[in-house]
């Protein structure tokens, strides 16, 4: 039986190629990206482990800087935190912009922010002094 042309499916070399440039490329963002945002589960965890241990800020700040240390964190310390009150409950809020670089001068920023309000909504960080 022969089969005619019309009939036959596949994908072409080119194609293929493609193909696999377009799945290395994405190889490519995610190892970049994957340690970024482990390190950004890390910080939310950081935050809500300062807000549990509760105290002055100062207190708050250290506890994150300890978990920091431990927990390899090293985009923001306890300084970057932000501190807003609440209804009388102290909310940590931080966030901050990782550039990835990829190949060469090309980067890929990453915008992160969190914080421990229920809301979600992150405060902005007081004006400075003028």
């Amino acid at each position: 039986m022969q089969v005619s042309r019309k009939s036959q499916r596949g994908i072409s070399l080119s194609g293929l190629i493609f193909v696999v440039a377009i799945v290395g490329l994405l190889v490519v963002f995610g190892m970049r990206a994957v340690p970024s945002y482990m390190e950004y589960k890390a910080i939310k965890n950081s935050i809500g482990v300062a807000k549990a241990s509760g105290g002055s800020v100062q207190e708050m700040r250290t506890s994150f800087d300890k978990n920091a240390d431990v927990a390899y964190i090293t985009s923001i310390s306890g300084r970057d935190l932000i501190f807003s009150r609440d209804d009388g409950k102290v909310e940590i809020a931080f966030a901050y912009e990782k550039r990835l670089p990829i190949a060469g001068n090309v980067s890929m920023v990453i915008d992160y922010s969190g914080t421990t309000d229920p809301s979600g909504i992150v405060a902005e960080p007081p004006a400075p002094p003028k």
